[in-house]
């Protein structure tokens, strides 16, 4: 049975941090699990404290990491390094896209910074 965890809410969809711990060579490491609507996509965005990977473990998708589309395969992993834009996008209209991530570095919610949105987040 799934643990509650508490969700954080987003437009087009939520995420829920699984666990976090600081690795042997000091690095804070944030582990999630991001739930993306059907037909939703997260916003165009770069990171300038961190960098993240990501997992497909359901759901069809793609993954947009510098200008290029890949498209999730099923266990896929996909590294997104400091600074570099990057959004994840569900493909289906029906399902939701569940991604597991390992996001290493500085982390805080606000070292975000957005290119593109739908809906209307930019900076």
């Amino acid at each position: 049975m799934e643990k509650e965890m508490e969700k954080d809410v987003r437009p087009w969809g939520n995420f829920v941090v699984l666990g976090s711990f600081i690795s042997s060579d000091g690095t804070q490491v944030v582990i999630k699990k991001i739930t993306v609507n059907p037909g939703a996509r997260l916003s165009l965005q770069s990171h300038q404290k961190r960098a993240e990977n990501w997992v497909r473990v359901a759901g069809r998708g793609l993954a947009e990491v510098d200008g290029r589309e890949v498209i999730l395969k099923e266990g896929q992993s996909v590294f997104v390094p400091v600074g570099i834009k990057h959004r994840l996008t569900n493909t289906s209209s029906k399902e939701e896209l569940v991604i597991i991530e390992v996001a290493t570095g500085d982390f805080d919610e606000s070292d975000i910074e957005r290119f593109a949105d739908d809906y209307g987040r930019l900076d």
